[in-house]
Order: structure tokens, then sequence, then C-alpha cells
């Protein structure tokens, strides 16, 4: 997902990811409350003629935060205990602003967090259990958008997120070769989808790769493209029976040869399959570069992608699908999305939920949602099929029964796990060494084994958070 949409009033501004999805150059405080302010007990709530006020923080312009603010006017007038005031704090100093009221202890009582930052947040006692949030509710949100700390919720996302393979239906149509499965029953293994690939590309005298007089210093149309920021790797290494981290996140497990062996195969359909263009891991705009761009048949990618680029590029004549990813050795997608926390130093953390819990609930952000921008959090969503067909059925999403399977059904299935900065600390360093790293794998330089290994301590120094 990425920074800065300009929402309506009923909409919410978060960061996407990326990570991944975005900048990565924000840091968790190491500011942490004393002993006595983290255990202070929450005031009681005032009578019902004073109302108790929230301070919701959320980057972005002072237009962006007015905006906000009208949706927050929208549950104050709903309220006789409650009043949310929106605090909008531009992007570039977001951070450096929380961590100053963090050392003064003037944090505003909730607001958003970029999905890297929360684990940090928590171990420094910055954050509240938000795990009774939904408690009496109809529906919690899906269990892979649970950011956990030490067998605690501490946030939940605040949209949904999860990794695709699109496709162009018109290249697929003139090589008469059958679309990518959006089943996962039917999904293809990496085999299949780098064979599939092979036919897919072209030199430009029409030559696939293993093709006598293949020239592959002079190829007009690429097969596939993985998308190789660091972030997103991490759905190969799971794949492929490894990982970039044990289950707790406490260990690193990238230098395990399946780990290094899932990222050399993304890299080796650029380098030895001749069916991918170079991407050096670098830029969160791989959709565009591919599928729009009208250069590559298939490219995996974030769902956000429907609604940030697709929707518009589809207008213009593009005739695109959906389709669940291909797998190694077992199907993993990943989960993501940008969280909205509570923080400890709050005295409401009750209404701090109460507001939360309306300000992401799906009827509040349905632009967003109906867009294809985001997708619900809510578990209801994905197994009520009244709800399913409000979500899906409509003209900016591929056709139903396509989407359904490959996004809805996909995103509830065993396939999906969330990622790593939903329960691992310091993954904005170790993605960025991992990035900088396996600069020089992507154009043949060197092996993924060997880049892994040269920096395996200093990997497994940023899981530490050792300088």
């Amino acid at each position: 997902m990425k920074k800065g949409f300009m929402v309506s009033a009923a909409m919410i501004t978060i960061l996407a990811m990326i990570v991944g999805c975005g900048s990565n150059n924000n840091k968790g405080t190491n500011a942490s409350p004393s002993g006595d302010e983290a255990s202070k007990s929450p005031e009681k709530s005032p009578s019902k003629t004073e109302k108790v006020k929230i301070i919701y923080s959320m980057w972005g312009s002072e237009e962006e935060g007015n905006k906000t603010q009208e949706a927050a006017d929208k549950f104050n007038a709903t309220q006789d205990r409650i009043e949310v005031e929106v605090q909008a704090i531009p992007w570039e100093s977001y951070m450096t602003k929380l961590n100053t009221q963090a050392t003064a202890g003037q944090l505003p009582d909730t607001g958003i967090l970029k999905e890297d930052g929360v684990i940090q947040w928590s171990s420094d006692g910055m954050l509240n259990d938000v795990s009774t949030m939904y408690e009496g509710s109809d529906s919690k949100p899906l269990d892979s958008l649970a950011y956990k700390y030490q067998g605690k919720t501490v946030a939940y996302a605040a949209a949904n997120e999860i990794l695709l393979l699109y496709y162009n239906k018109d290249m697929f149509d003139k090589a008469n070769v059958p679309y990518p499965p959006s089943v996962l029953d039917k999904a293809w293994t990496w085999d299949e989808f780098v064979a599939t690939a092979k036919k897919l590309t072209n030199d430009k005298n029409g030559k696939h790769p293993g093709d006598d007089g293949f020239d592959s210093q002079s190829i007009v149309q690429y097969g596939a493209s993985v998308e190789n920021l660091a972030w997103q790797l991490e759905t190969w290494a799971l794949s492929n029976g490894g990982g970039f981290y044990n289950n707790d996140g406490t260990e690193v497990r990238i230098g395990e040869d399946a780990s290094v062996e899932a990222i050399q195969k993304v890299a080796d359909l650029y380098l030895k399959d001749h069916v991918a263009p170079l991407s050096v891991g670098q830029t969160d705009d791989g959709i565009q570069r591919t599928i729009i761009a009208g250069t590559v048949a298939m490219a995996t990618n974030g769902q956000w992608n429907v609604g940030t680029s697709l929707n518009a590029a589809k207008e213009a004549g593009l005739k695109y699908g959906v389709a669940v990813l291909p797998y190694m050795k077992e199907k993993v997608t990943l989960n993501t999305g940008g969280a909205n926390v509570v923080f400890s130093q709050t005295k409401h953390p009750k209404e701090a939920m109460e507001w939360l819990k309306w300000y992401t609930a799906e009827e509040n952000n349905w632009g967003l949602i109906s867009s294809g921008i985001w997708m619900p959090v809510l578990e209801k969503w994905y197994t009520d099929e009244t709800l399913t067909h409000k979500w899906v059925d409509n003209p900016n999403f591929p056709p139903y029964e396509e989407y359904k399977s490959a996004v809805v059904d996909y995103a509830q299935s065993s396939a999906a796990r969330p990622a790593s900065w939903f329960y691992t600390n310091y993954t904005t360093e170790f993605n960025t060494l991992l990035s900088s790293s396996l600069g020089d794998v992507w154009t043949g330089k060197t092996t993924a084994k060997d880049a892994i290994a040269k920096n395996l301590e200093a990997l497994k120094a940023a899981n530490k958070g050792d300088k």
C-alpha cells in the first residue's frame, strides 16, 4: 500500500508496505515509559455530560487531516461519551514527532504506525494490548492480521492485503496458453510457472527460450516477473520450506539452504530462464513496469494494485486477470496491512479502542474497499456470501468467481501467512541489509548463497537490533 492517499470523509489514510510497500526509513522509538507510567490504571470515564477526548495521530497533509477529521466528526456525532480529535503530521516528520512526544510522555491516545514499527514500539512498552477490542462483536479480524508481541495482540491491521499473480489476458490468448489458476488447489508448481513463462517470452524474431536461435538480448515480451523487494521475497523462502525467521521471529533462518535456493530461483528467472526482465529490488512499481507497461505477461505483487493502478489501466483497455501464486514446495502468500495502535500512555484505552473499532469498520472505509485499494479485515466479509458479493460484485474488480477464489478464498486459506513484521522486531534493519546484500545477485555477479553467507552474521545482528 502506498502512503499519502487523498481520502474522503469516510476513508482512512495508511502506508503500505511496503516497506517493502513504502519508505523504510522509520524506526520505533527507544523511549520507554517509566514503570509508574506504564502501570497506571486508566482513569474512570467522566459523566455522560463530559466527553472523553481522544487524540488520533496520522501522517499526511493538513488537507488529509481535515478529511480524516470529517470521518471523526461522524463518529463524534453518534457519541455522548467520546470526542475524537485528529492530529495530522507530515509523513517526513511523523516518527520524529512521535518519538519526541513519547519522551515527553505526551503521545496521542491512538494513531497509525507503519508495519515494521509495531513490534519495535511494543517491545519498548509503548503500545497497549488490544486483544479485547472485538469482544462481543459478530466478527473479528482474520488471525493473520493480528500484530503479536510476547503472545499479546498489540495491534490489528487497518486493512488487509495479500500477494497475487496478475496476468495479461490478451498475451495469453495470443499465445494460446491457458490462464494461470485462480483456485488454490490447482496452483502451478514453480516448474509449471517457469515453463509457461517460456511460452510467453518472445525475442524480436518470435522465438522462445529453449528454441534454436533464441536471442536473450533481443527479448520484446517477457513471460513473468516476480517482485524481488526484500519483504516480498519471504514468500518464496517460506514456499521452499525455509523462511527468513523461525516461528516467533527470534532466530534468523535465511542462511538455510531452502531459503537461499528460493532466492536464487527468483534471480534465475532473469539470469538463466530468460523469462523475466532485470529488477534490482529497489522500487515498488512492479505492476506499472510490467503488466501495465505491456512488456510482461504475468507478474506478482500486492492486491492493492487493483485500486491504485489497474482500474485506470483497465479503463484504458487492459484486460488483466488475477490468480494464486505458484509454489515451490508449499503454497504460500503473505498478508500485510498498516496498523492502528493504542499508545500505552493513554489514560483512556477503552475509549481509544472503541474509536478504532468504528474507524476501521468496512462501512466507514467503503471507498477504499470498493475501489480495490484495501481488502476488509473482518472475517465475516470472507465467509458471508452476501457480504462478499457486496464487496466484490462491482466493475472495479475482475469477474466475481475469479477474484473470489484468487483473493477472497486465498486470503483466508492456510496458504495465507502474516508477513514477518506482524511478529518480528527490527525488520526495517533486516530488510534494508538484505536488499543491499542481494544487489549483485540480481545481475549475476554473485550467487544468493555467497551473498547471504557473506552477510549472514550481520543479518543475525540486525534481527537482534545490534549495530
